[in-house]
């Protein structure tokens, strides 16, 4: 029988003590102090360590929801035995996009799901409006972890979902659901049984006012893959993000639509972007790589002359010291007074964009918004710009041009090459930036 040891911790920041303080020494919090039962460390025996070539080798099978989005970014359907963590903005649609993934594997695959924030009479009327409901996907609103544990040993399920994990509880613990210690045991004790059994789990997760995941770090750490549901309001839609995937690629990303049926995943984004494009000065189709796709995203600059003493760069989208470093080299190259213009610089739909592929496209952008002359239309602009004013051929080009090909894309914009892949599209390329100044007639 191990032997119970007193020890206090905090109950705001998890600070460990041997003895009771009236205020915590990490956090500063006063009364947050309590005491706890640890078991003693005694000898246990040990496994013997073997090769790693002795290990059986495991054919597992990933489980495919037929969610063309969803399995993409998963890596190709989830995988047996993985621990995955789903977190959003409250309201954005992550139990009923679980729901809809339970419902699909549960033709094939044993699914429990935990609903721990919502009763089971909610969850019916869920699974009613969205047609998920099905009799061999099983229900219960457990919150407690040995009940959840106890039960997924009785049912030996395929995959098991936890809705959510800030409300799982351990009576061990002697703090409130949601609270670090709580968090750590909730996710060690499930991260563990997935391994042990080989059950899939996946876990929603709160998210803080910055946006990251509640709680400490070390979540993100002890699971397999980390995604976000994220909310474009410009575009309607829902954004399923890769930020940790250790079965696939990070920075995947899937598209949905929310309506009254539920998401509906969105497989042409790429169509939609080009129809809220407009042909018009400061206005610049680009294209760029999110995961494993290719993204044709509308950049759109303003510059005006500034009225006050330091010139105003408003950039959102882009780095904001790209745009600079851009402006700067038209500026030297082109003897063009950006200096004395106020920038206004965003990316069409709140994308992100992080590849120095854009940098033509930025030129272009504050060229056209500059001369007020627009480029013609379906056109794509595609290139980097090196510090000396050379433009260079972007990256993984071949994929970008096999993507404008398909959405009708006539026109491309980009650098000079002795090697180019066959298109249809018409070419112009670039050496230099002095050579831009020739689109607008200068």
């Amino acid at each position: 029988m191990p032997k119970q040891k007193q020890h206090y911790h905090c109950t705001n920041c998890d600070y460990h003590t041997p003895k009771w303080v009236g205020c915590c020494p990490s956090c500063n919090e006063w009364g947050s102090i309590s005491e706890t039962q640890k078991n003693a460390r005694i000898n246990t025996p040990v496994s013997a360590a073997v090769p790693l070539a002795n290990i059986t080798k495991t054919p597992y099978k990933r489980l495919m929801t037929g969610i063309e989005e969803w399995d993409r970014v998963m890596g190709n359907g989830i995988m047996p035995g993985s621990f995955i963590m789903i977190t959003g903005d409250p309201g954005i649609g992550k139990s009923t996009l679980l729901l809809q993934v339970a419902h699909n594997l549960s033709k094939n695959y044993q699914i429990l799901y935990f609903s721990s924030e919502e009763s089971l009479e909610q969850v019916r009327l869920r699974a009613e409006r969205l047609a998920c409901l099905n009799s061999s996907l099983l229900f219960s609103d457990q919150a407690d972890l040995d009940s959840v544990l106890a039960l997924a040993e009785q049912h030996r399920p395929d995959l098991i979902v936890i809705d959510s994990i800030q409300n799982c509880y351990s009576a061990d613990t002697k703090t409130i659901p949601g609270s670090i210690g709580q968090l750590r045991e909730a996710a060690f004790r499930l991260m563990r049984f997935a391994k042990e059994n080989t059950v899939a789990t996946i876990a929603t997760g709160h998210i803080t006012k910055e946006g990251t995941i509640a709680g400490p770090k070390m979540l993100e750490h002890l699971v397999d893959a980390v995604f976000y549901l994220q909310g474009d309001d410009a575009l309607h839609t829902r954004i399923l993000r890769s930020v940790k995937n250790r079965f696939g690629a990070i920075h995947e990303i899937g598209f949905f639509e929310m309506q009254e049926q539920g998401l509906r995943q969105v497989t042409d984004i790429n169509q939609q972007l080009i129809n809220d494009t407009i042909t018009s000065p400061g206005s610049i189709l680009t294209s760029f790589i999110e995961g494993s796709r290719p993204l044709l995203v509308e950049l759109q600059a303003l510059t005006v002359n500034t009225k006050f003493g330091m010139p105003q760069r408003v950039v959102t989208g882009v780095e904001h010291k790209q745009v600079v470093l851009i402006a700067a080299i038209l500026e030297k190259y082109l003897r063009i007074k950006l200096s004395e213009q106020d920038i206004f610089f965003k990316t069409n739909g709140n994308f992100k964009m992080k590849e120095s592929s854009a940098d033509l496209g930025i030129a272009l952008a504050l060229l056209s918004s500059y001369y007020q002359k627009p480029l013609p239309e379906k056109s794509l602009v595609l290139g980097e710009i090196s510090l000396t004013g050379l433009v260079k051929p972007a990256t993984r080009f071949p994929t970008h041009i096999q993507e404008a090909e398909k959405f009708g894309i006539q026109h491309i914009f980009t650098a000079k090459q002795y090697h180019i892949a066959k298109t249809r599209c018409k070419l112009t390329q670039f050496h230099s930036v002095y050579e831009l100044l020739e689109l607008f007639s200068i």
